[in-house]
């Protein structure tokens, strides 16, 4: 039974559930502001979305965890730290040490961005954090599970996707930042390596004459890069935390209508136990998600259990499955993505697969804790000019998309309600081509 068929007059109260999520965010915008992880805006919000569920849920409850807000987008500094000094240790005729600086500055850079590792955490003064979770409960027996999640939090700018966008109106300016970071730090770890291998690797000052113009004048070359090179410590803009209206309220928001729409209508889930998780810290490389999996993946494997992220519901024309996360390094469940393009099919929305090209959902936690997950977004992949700068603000919201969104997301409660995974096990799901 689709939602339709299942609700009565559906199409009204898909209008009034969706208005009730343009609301909400709006709401929280307005009194909260913006909210940095671990920030008193981040729970204020989150008591405020409590309140909200508890027309809706049998349980809510606030799971409290500690993190270091410093650690996730710490790398980017550090690296830029050990570009110096690893350019000095070169051309003061030490490459061991420019070598192993840079190294540890790629590890830094792949633990933590590449896989979200919480590997700089134990260094780092903690703060605490928190996850807000409300349970539903079916009208029968609980035979499965649906976690709709969303974050709560807002992360800082990116001055140069913000810059990017205001001067040249795209992308490329933060294109060409990372690059030329990149490259940096690619041809530092080649010429110390290759000053290493010809046992030029620790000749000091004094045996610098010893080297070769070509070394020597690449070592002027790397500390010449270090001026550019210098823009990372400038990425992240830590006074301006932005409002996150659509980065992602509006996934938690929409989820939450969903509990709503089911819970105030009397038109609870046969057999389905919905869980609505409005995480924390999100923007620290999934904190908020890491948590709750790790206090709950063992007791999720009592019935038939799906974790879907929803991360910004805005931009329509950009609605997409992202059935590979973690900068596309990790594939989330067949058969869930294929559920969710079905109950997609079923609201009237042809919705393709996609990879998500740099960063990561929710759903990425999940996934590597053995839970069955996928992600949803509808933002435009370049990303958009709202993505992490002070733009996120309710004037971009559109509630048409919040609407389709909701639509999707019953049909897919009822979908999996009534069949669970069962039709789409099997299911080879590609990235749809353009």
């Amino acid at each position: 039974m689709t939602a339709r068929e299942h609700i009565a007059g559906y199409e009204s109260r898909l209008r009034e559930y969706s208005n009730f999520a343009v609301r909400g965010v709006k709401k929280v915008c307005k009194e909260c502001g913006p909210r940095p992880p671990t920030s008193p805006a981040e729970l204020k919000a989150q008591e405020m979305m409590r309140r909200d569920l508890e027309t809706c849920c049998d349980e809510l409850r606030m799971e409290q965890f500690k993190t270091a807000p410093g650690a996730f987008m710490g790398w980017v500094r550090l690296d830029v730290v050990c570009g110096f000094l690893a350019a000095a240790a070169y051309n003061l005729g030490y490459a061991v040490v420019s070598l192993a600086l840079l190294l540890f500055a790629v590890v830094m850079m792949v633990l933590e961005f590449l896989m979200y590792k919480q590997a700089l955490d134990a260094f780092l003064p903690k703060k605490t954090s928190q996850n807000l979770i409300g349970v539903q409960k079916p009208a029968g027996e609980v035979k499965r599970r649906l976690i709709l999640c969303g974050h709560a939090d807002s992360a800082f700018e990116w001055r140069f996707t913000y810059l990017g966008h205001k001067w040249f109106n795209n992308t490329r300016l933060l294109t060409v930042v990372i690059l030329v970071c990149v490259v940096s730090m690619l041809f530092g770890l080649g010429i110390s390596a290759a000053a290493v291998a010809m046992g030029q690797g620790w000749v000091g000052l004094a045996g610098l004459g010893g080297r070769g113009g070509t070394m020597t004048l690449l070592g002027y070359v790397f500390a010449g890069l270090c001026v550019p090179f210098s823009l990372g410590w400038f990425f992240e803009n830590k006074k301006l935390p932005v409002v996150g209206a659509n980065d992602n309220l509006s996934g938690c928001f929409t989820a939450m209508a969903v509990a709503k729409l089911l819970g105030e209508t009397n038109s609870r889930l046969e057999n389905t136990e919905l869980v609505i998780l409005c995480s924390g810290s999100e923007e620290l490389g999934l904190r908020g998600a890491k948590a709750f999996v790790k206090a709950h993946a063992e007791s999720f494997k009592d019935v038939e259990t799906v974790f879907v992220a929803l991360d910004t519901m805005t931009d329509f024309d950009h609605m997409a499955i992202y059935i590979r996360d973690l900068t596309s390094t990790v594939a989330h469940d067949p058969a869930v993505s294929a559920m969710i393009r079905k109950a997609a099919n079923t609201a009237g929305h042809d919705v393709p697969y996609e990879f998500v090209p740099v960063g990561a959902s929710d759903a990425v936690a999940a996934t590597q804790a053995g839970i069955r997950a996928s992600a949803f977004a509808a933002m435009d992949p370049k990303p958009a000019h709202y993505y992490h700068t002070r733009l996120d603000t309710v004037d971009e919201l559109q509630p048409k998309t919040v609407e389709a969104c909701l639509d999707i997301f019953m049909e897919l409660a009822h979908q999996f309600d009534e069949t669970g995974l069962a039709p789409f096990e099997g299911s080879v799901v590609k990235k749809t081509k353009k």
